[in-house]
């Protein structure tokens, strides 16, 4: 049973992550194309804050204060009422409202449908920015080599 639970946070904590890495425009787009609207009440209006971003030197040493980021989150509850949060960075209040309703409707019976609307394409669009940006970063990278001297 832990297990079981432990796989389901598992499964949360990756699709939380990509729809707040996602853009809002992405999954502005998609929310449409699927036509989702289902009911719901507000736990917690959508709200920007700020929170301490934290970074490691080299990903390994100690831990310092790299800056502060904006952040909106919000929380609401379905007709069923199944709770979903959502956390998003900058200051976009649909986002975060988006977020927090793919959250809740990925934990009820629509996880295929909410999965092949949103969520892959979703992941499908995070790739194609990450290679585009390791395509980028190759571009600029630079090969030093050293020769030998015969001065022995």
């Amino acid at each position: 049973m832990t297990e079981m639970k432990e796989i389901a946070q598992e499964a949360r904590r990756d699709w939380m992550s990509l729809l707040a890495r996602s853009t809002a425009a992405d999954l502005a787009r998609l929310w449409a194309e699927a036509g989702l609207a289902p009911a719901f009440d507000w736990l917690r209006r959508p709200e920007v804050g700020g929170v301490m971003m934290r970074g490691r030197q080299g990903g390994t040493g100690a831990p310092f204060n790299l800056g502060e980021i904006t952040v909106t989150r919000c929380a609401l509850k379905l007709a069923d009422g199944t709770v979903g949060h959502g956390y998003v960075q900058g200051r976009d209040k649909r986002h975060a409202e988006q977020a927090a309703l793919v959250d809740a409707l990925m934990q009820t019976g629509q996880v295929p449908a909410i999965e092949a609307a949103v969520l892959a394409p979703l992941r499908r669009a995070q790739a194609a920015r990450q290679s585009k940006r390791a395509a980028k970063a190759a571009a600029t990278k630079v090969e030093f080599f050293t020769l030998q001297r015969g001065e022995d």
